[in-house]
């Protein structure tokens, strides 16, 4: 399985993400190069689709996948593509708070800690049907006592609180 290994704050500050969205409390105190020229419509575009994929922690391969089931689907193209994002159950598992990180919800997902309707799951795909140190979201539903949690529904775009212009991947892969 391929998996990134760049430095998630070198990361971070290539892509303009505060380390917070990351699930990591440290910050860097280099300072960001100063650049000369402006980014290109398609530079742009590109920077919004990597911050996408490594805060999501999904590849290009998978990734593009994914854009093709939300063109499928009927409404916003980009709308949709955030909502399949934002309920992968490793996502899940992170936004309920079961886990610091996306990487080690990730992880936990990976080594078959989880199960979704009372089967056993090791793959973090689309949670569809089925913490104390975070808010947990409006779509979902968490019991820290039993460690279950519950998909009320697939989230809005309105209720996913990351920074990224959807529109801008979108209008990237439909050239």
């Amino acid at each position: 399985m391929a998996v990134d290994r760049t430095p998630v704050l070198k990361r971070c500050r290539q892509l303009g993400i505060d380390p917070v969205v990351m699930g990591i409390n440290k910050e860097s105190h280099r300072q960001p190069k100063q650049r000369r020229r402006q980014e290109s419509e398609y530079g742009t575009q590109l920077r919004e689709k990597q911050k996408a994929k490594f805060i999501y922690g999904v590849l290009e391969k998978q990734f593009r996948s994914y854009y093709k089931l939300a063109l499928k689907r009927e409404g916003i193209t980009g709308d949709n593509l955030m909502t399949i994002l934002e309920s992968r159950l490793d996502n899940v598992v992170f936004r309920l708070g079961f886990a610091r990180t996306r990487k080690e919800a990730r992880q936990t997902v990976l080594h078959g800690h989880i199960t979704v309707n009372g089967h056993r799951v090791d793959i973090p795909k689309e949670a569809l049907i089925s913490s104390e140190h975070m808010a947990v979201p409006a779509w979902l539903e968490v019991d820290i006592e039993k460690l279950q949690g519950t998909v009320l529904q697939l989230p809005n775009r309105d209720q996913i609180d990351l920074d990224i212009d959807a529109q801008l991947i979108v209008e990237l892969y439909s050239k």
